[in-house]
């Protein structure tokens, strides 16, 4: 497949998703986009300025991956995945030309390494275990937790975090357009998807909200985007020393609120009284009046009333995560 430098699409409106969430679907994510990077720079130009080591992304393992500044300020979220010689990774479509643009300042330096669009690729997302099967067959048990991955004719199927209420998950990364046999598994919206990243505690970027964040505030080294032992990448110093020196004051945690009249949008500040402790990052609203979301907040603030500016419900719930976030839970770090 060639890529081309065709402008992306806008930004996704999201209807509203079902509640109670479906057990089974599929639903094409138009909100994402898929880019390659070849040639013979690509695991060093990588390695350079994204999170994850390039080592790690092989056959059968597509781990997450952040790229920050220098200031250490996430402006990319993404995952890696090993095609022959290749990386695809996966971008946000509203910031895909943004992250691009920044990436090429570096590709610059190494001679014969291309970053191309995939316009003909899609990802579609796969709720239940029954469309991950029809795919996989016999080799579904090998997907067995979050970034394993199956090759397939038409192109990548990944195991993604479960929601902490355990509905697994998946990606197909379809890199042609092969018919891929999913027209009995029932069509879901974006939305749909949207509450079931938000149930897993998976945090997407977008204008509002890139370079506002060191990658551990939105609890991307639980999901397997950070490895602390790596070495130098852009951002990398004030990563380390956050993550070392313990002084993570604020992460992601998963809120609902019932019966709101609006959704409130990624930035909107999260108040306790009037003192605002943090920010929403992802929301999305159910058909029966509710919404949940993501939103960064300060530690010390968590446990208290908040509400969301807008909301004319006014105290959020605060919600599980299908991961332990250690650095507010008072157990041990991981190093990788």
């Amino acid at each position: 497949m060639t890529g081309t430098e065709a402008p992306v699409s806008a930004p996704a409106v999201y209807t509203s998703a079902e509640f109670p969430p479906p057990a089974s679907g599929r639903a094409v994510l138009t909100n994402r986009v898929l880019v390659r990077i070849s040639g013979p720079g690509v695991d060093k130009f990588l390695q350079g300025q994204l999170s994850q080591n390039l080592d790690d992304v092989k056959t059968g393992k597509s781990p997450r991956a952040a790229g920050a500044t220098p200031k250490g300020r996430a402006y990319c979220l993404t995952r890696l995945v090993r095609d022959g010689e290749d990386i695809l990774m996966d971008l946000p479509s509203e910031l895909a030309e943004s992250i691009m643009s920044h990436l090429r300042k570096y590709l610059m330096l190494f001679r014969g390494t291309s970053m191309e669009l995939q316009t003909e690729a899609q990802i579609i997302g796969l709720l239940g275990n029954e469309a991950a099967s029809s795919l996989a067959g016999d080799n579904l048990s090998t997907l067995a937790s979050s970034g394993d991955t199956l090759e397939l004719n038409s192109g990548f199927l990944i195991r993604t975090e479960s929601t902490a209420e355990g509905l697994p998950r998946f990606e197909l990364w379809q890199i042609s357009a092969n018919d891929v046999g999913l027209e009995s598994i029932p069509q879901k919206t974006l939305a749909d998807w949207q509450a079931s990243e938000i149930a897993a505690g998976v945090p997407m970027l977008s204008t509002t909200t890139s370079e506002s964040y060191v990658p551990q505030m939105l609890n991307w080294q639980h999901l397997g985007g950070m490895h602390f032992k790596k070495g130098c990448y852009t951002g990398q110093e004030v990563i380390a020393r956050m993550h070392f020196l313990g002084q993570l004051k604020k992460s992601l945690f998963r809120f609902s609120a019932a019966k709101t009249d609006s959704i409130p949008a990624p930035g909107t500040s999260i108040m306790a009284g009037e003192r605002s402790v943090g920010e929403v990052v992802n929301a999305v609203g159910f058909n029966d009046g509710s919404c949940e979301l993501l939103a960064v907040i300060r530690h010390d603030a968590a446990n208290g009333e908040l509400t969301a500016n807008g909301l004319s419900v006014p105290l959020l719930e605060q919600k599980p995560l299908p991961y332990t976030v250690s650095e507010r839970e008072d157990t041990e770090l991981k190093d990788t």
